[in-house]
């Protein structure tokens, strides 16, 4: 604990200075175990610092906490910074760590699932456990790297400038993979190239020893390349990408196939996910994995053979009757929505397609005109029935509406709970539905109540991982 003191720039209050933190860092006193850390933070509903003595009965050596709790402590200011401190005082520990940051508008908790996939091939590899990218998860991940562990795969998101910095402080990275540049949180930025700028902070950071992996089909992202003096591996579907897919294809169930093209050879990859533009996931994953040494074929098999991971993710269930549901309610922006509504698409074929979307948060005054043009979208797309869900997703009814949707095929309910009363009547056997929104539309409880209480048949075998109770993530 003295250690841990000097690291956070804290003092002791009620502890012994050589008492050993032997177990996990932790932010909810219910997974206290004996020997760890209890993080005391204060959030919107609860303050950790409330649950501090529960934590030390529990196990907990001691809390980080920002005041005097009435049990062995380390007292700081601040405990999110010291929390990230902290991490950085254990990673500078590990020096044959390499820590591989992800950060991109969309797709980067996809593409840190299949790095550590493809990693962890070539040694212990610790990853992010769903979206834990922020000030919280980052370190919290960090914090999980023992001396045995060769790779840290950390995903990186910003709501503002300095955050991807800040990020990088804490775990500073040799590879970074630049994935797209989109408009999430466009409201907070103010426009693309602001958000650019912020995603840049990643490959700013890169050591000149280190690589930068840079998506080729973006030019936002590609002109990252003069922000960085590492080296630079560019990927994607143009002809000119270093590691691109030629050849792409998807199945009845919209899982891609194509060849691996590489500068050591090809290989075929055949994924288990759904939706083409995993194909860009596969493809950074693949850039990195094998600058870090995994031979060509062993990355196109563990390709091959990953499956979905982080839950709420393009998460794929076929009921008894037929009836496809496709869970992908854990986030939603502009980019994200239109590849879940492509791959809805390519799912149907032939069967009646239902598209309920909630809300795109975070878009400031863009919102109206994007949500519009998803309601376009989706009925260019040949949708079969579209459910908007909630107040300002009445504009993705609209934008249907302009595009030439008819009464009957398109509809706009209040809540989560009027979706579901709507879907559990009018969803027939062997139709395919995509539940898609926000994270503060709370459409997974759409999909669940489709879902019979033993959730159906996943049509791809699933490790499903409840994300753990930090920050809502960017």
């Amino acid at each position: 604990l003295a250690e841990v003191a000097a690291a956070v720039g804290g003092r002791l209050d009620r502890a012994d200075p050589a008492t050993s933190l032997t177990g996990p860092v932790v932010i909810d006193s219910r997974d206290a175990t004996a020997g760890s850390l209890f993080v005391a933070l204060r959030g919107t509903r609860t303050d950790g610092h409330d649950h501090a003595a529960a934590a030390v009965a529990a196990g907990a050596v001691a809390v980080l906490a920002g005041r005097v709790v009435g049990v062995p402590a380390v007292v700081v200011p601040d405990v999110v910074p010291a929390l990230g401190r902290l991490a950085r005082a254990v990673l500078d520990r590990l020096p044959s760590l390499t820590v591989v940051g992800v950060t991109g508008s969309s797709g980067k908790t996809g593409t840190k699932d299949l790095l550590a996939a493809l990693l962890d091939r070539l040694g212990p590899t610790v990853a992010p456990v769903g979206s834990y990218n922020n000030e919280i998860g980052h370190p919290l991940t960090a914090l999980r790297c023992e001396a045995a562990t060769r790779f840290l795969v950390a995903e990186c998101s910003a709501r503002g400038r300095g955050h991807i910095a800040a990020l990088c402080r804490i775990a500073p990275p040799r590879i970074g993979v630049e994935l797209n540049v989109g408009t999430a949180h466009l409201g907070e930025f103010g426009s693309r190239e602001a958000i650019a700028a912020s995603k840049a902070e990643l490959v700013e950071a890169l050591p000149a020893d280190g690589l930068a992996v840079l998506n080729a089909d973006d030019p936002l992202v590609l002109a990252m390349a003069g922000r960085t003096s590492a080296r630079v591996r560019t990927f994607g579907r143009s002809a000119a990408a270093d590691v691109r897919a030629d050849k792409v294809s998807v199945d009845d169930l919209a899982r891609p196939s194509f060849e691996l093209r590489t500068p050591a050879g090809s290989a075929a990859v055949d994924l288990r996910l759904h939706g083409e533009h995993h194909v860009g996931n596969a493809l950074a994953a693949a850039a990195a994995a094998i600058e870090l040494g995994l031979p060509l074929e062993d990355a196109a098999a563990a390709l091959s053979a990953a499956t979905p991971v982080s839950r709420w993710r393009m998460e794929v269930h076929a009921r008894p009757d037929g009836t496809i549901v496709i869970n992908d309610a854990y986030n939603a922006n502009p980019e994200s929505v239109r590849a879940a509504l492509q791959t809805l698409r390519t799912m149907a074929r032939g069967r009646r397609s239902w598209a309920v979307l909630g809300e795109m948060a975070e878009l400031g005054p863009a919102a109206d005109a994007e949500h519009e043009l998803l309601g376009r979208l989706a009925v260019r797309l040949g949708v079969s029935r579209l459910v908007a869900v909630g107040p300002r997703a009445g504009r993705v009814l609209a934008g249907a509406v302009l595009e030439g949707s008819c009464a009957g095929e398109s509809a706009h309910v209040r809540d989560a709970a009027a979706a579901v009363a709507l879907l559990t009547r009018e969803v027939g056997p062997g139709d395919v539905v995509l539940v898609k929104g926000s994270r503060t539309a709370g459409l997974e409880r759409v999909a669940a109540a489709l879902l019979p209480a033993e959730p159906g048949v996943p049509v791809e075998p699933a490790v499903l991982v409840e994300p753990a109770k930090a920050a809502e993530p960017a």
